[in-house]
């Protein structure tokens, strides 16, 4: 084999009849100012003459389906072996990407673990196995007498589409009601659905009240939403609507917590099937940050020592020094004093409120004096529910000053589900799998 490759009168675009000799098995840099021609010698001539010859190789039969590729304009190349093309591309922004899946090895992650995984229960750890109608039946029977249940067959998840012949085909094998994005539709009714959004469909199998005699009913409910949906059913209890879902997939006996079946989507961060609940999948979360409401504890309340939107530099008729009065009170101290001079309890009250507790509120108005009796919710809940709730911009950026992007605590920073996380490859979880460096992952 050659040691180099040789280029013999390039003139592919702005290349003015070019020789060069290109070391073999060497990181051969290609530079110069733009239009001197790096593109068209190490794309348009060399990349696209190997990837010609390559063509060339395959039978006549692959060749018809690749079309015809024209020789580059060069005299001649020698030394070369078929080549690969990376593209170029601009640094993407957004926060769902990572290294894997812009390569798009996670998705090969993903298959693997829906493959082989190993299931855990996500709260004892226990390693679960499949749930046996009779298992199903036995648990939704520990329920107190009494109480007013539904089962319902999850027939479409997550999935795009009108789903006309769902809904129709559940009609005609004589259901009543289905459940579609959390409302109850009766199926006699004209049922149309957004083609291009997403829908949760469940067709409701049976309504029961728990008492002795309904096993063999249950029984049949049962095995019916699971023929329906494909091994899994939800148990919903009314009126408190809690749900306790079943698989014959996967199951802990001892929690009576369920997995779904796996699949590559239980492990996206970008599908609500797999992303964790609290971030969606962002594995941080911007929250109110008491150290930001609270930057400088030399500072007294009154000299601006607090930051927080609507409760800086409070005034005398405000509202916001008539709840930093009543806390003075209570906890002893003065709005004159540093703020790191207060008691551990009047800063948590003032950062958390005062749970039900009421302070006692005064209020001087122009017909007199006054007292009300009021809970109070703390500047970071006060925050929170604010930010939450405004719908001005101007707003919101007053309170993301005092707000700060932390990992999510329910995935600390995984950004996947529970359930996701709980199952395993040689002991490791997906995210434990995706935090190696490339050798240890490797090895």
């Amino acid at each position: 084999m050659q040691d180099s490759i040789f280029v013999k009168g390039a003139r592919e675009n702005n290349l003015k009849n070019i020789d060069v000799e290109i070391p073999r098995n060497k990181l051969v840099v290609v530079t110069g100012v733009s239009g001197s021609g790096k593109s068209s010698l190490a794309f348009d001539t060399i990349y696209a003459e190997g990837q010609r010859r390559y063509v060339e190789s395959l039978s006549s039969y692959a060749r018809m389906f690749l079309g015809q590729m024209d020789k580059p304009d060069v005299d001649y190349i020698n030394g070369l072996s078929p080549a690969i093309s990376i593209d170029q591309k601009t640094t993407s922004k957004n926060p769902r990407s990572t290294v894997g899946t812009v390569t798009e090895i996670y998705d090969y992650l993903r298959l693997l673990w829906a493959r082989v995984g190993i299931p855990h229960c996500p709260k004892c750890g226990k390693e679960i196995h499949q749930q046996s109608i009779d298992q199903i039946v036995d648990r939704v029977m520990e329920l107190p007498e009494g109480t007013k249940l539904q089962i319902f067959a999850p027939v479409i998840r997550g999935k795009k589409g009108e789903h006309a012949k769902i809904l129709e085909d559940a009609r005609k094998s004589g259901y009543v009601r289905a459940r579609i994005d959390g409302t109850v539709y009766d199926l006699s009714d004209e049922i149309t659905l957004a083609k291009n959004n997403k829908h949760n469909i469940d067709i409701v199998v049976d309504r029961l009240v728990i008492r002795p005699d309904i096993v063999r009913r249950l029984t049949d409910s049962a095995e019916t939403a699971l023929s329906l949906s494909g091994g899994i059913l939800y148990v919903e209890t009314a009126p408190e609507g809690e749900r306790m879902t079943f698989s014959q997939n996967y199951a802990c006996e001892d929690c009576g917590i369920s997995l779904e079946e796996l699949s590559p989507r239980l492990f996206s961060f970008n599908n609500p099937r797999g992303a964790c609940p609290k971030c969606t999948g962002l594995g941080m979360q911007l929250l109110v940050d008491p150290d930001l409401i609270l930057p400088n504890p030399e500072l007294s309340i009154l000299d601006g020592g607090i930051r927080a939107s609507g409760w800086a530099n409070p005034k005398g008729d405000s509202i916001s020094r008539m709840y930093y009065d009543a806390l003075a009170k209570k906890y002893h101290f003065k709005l004159s004093d540093p703020i790191k001079s207060l008691s551990k309890e009047a800063r948590h009250a003032i950062l958390y409120g005062t749970g039900d507790e009421k302070l006692e509120l005064h209020y001087e108005r122009s017909e007199g004096y006054g007292t009300l009796k009021r809970e109070f919710e703390g500047l970071v809940n006060n925050l929170t529910r604010r930010y939450g709730e405004t719908t001005s911009p101007g707003v919101k950026a007053e309170i993301e000053e005092c707000m700060a992007e932390i990992p999510c605590p329910e995935c600390r920073g995984r950004r996947l589900k529970k359930e996701a996380l709980a199952v395993t490859v040689g002991g490791m979880s997906i995210a434990d799998f995706t935090y190696l460096s490339i050798f240890k992952a490797y090895t």
